[in-house]
C-alpha cells in the first residue's frame, strides 16, 4: 500500500488546531494520558493498538509510572507527519475512556 506524502508545515499547523490534546514534538505528535490506574492504562493501550492495527498505522506506545500512557504518532517510513497520523489521532481522541486530567 502506498503511503501518503508528508504534510506541509501549514497543513500540520491547521490539523493541530483540531487536536488540542496533542503536542508537536519535532516530526511527531504526542499525547500523554494519565489514567486512573495501571489496568486503565493497559486497557487504553490495547484500545489504541486495535485502532492502529485496523488503520495499518502503528504509533509508539509507552506505559510509564503506574498509570500513564504516552502515544507518539509519526509515519516512520516517511520520516514525519502524514494524514495517517492525523486520522489516527482523531480516532484515539474519539475513544471513550476516563483520564485523571
Amino acid at each position: 500500500m502506498a503511503r501518503p506524502a508528508l504534510l506541509a508545515e501549514d497543513e500540520i499547523v491547521e490539523h493541530c488546531k483540531d487536536l488540542p490534546l496533542w503536542r508537536r514534538d519535532g516530526a511527531t505528535i504526542v499525547r500523554e494520558v494519565p489514567c486512573s490506574d495501571f489496568a486503565a492504562a493497559i486497557g487504553l493501550l490495547n484500545a489504541v493498538a486495535l485502532l492502529a492495527e485496523k488503520a495499518d498505522h502503528h504509533p509508539d506506545l509507552l506505559v510509564y509510572g503506574w498509570n500513564k500512557l504516552r502515544i507518539t504518532l509519526s509515519t516512520h517510513d516517511q520520516g514525519g507527519l502524514t494524514i495517517l497520523d492525523v486520522r489516527l489521532a482523531k480516532a484515539i481522541d474519539a475513544l471513550k475512556f476516563n483520564t485523571l486530567a
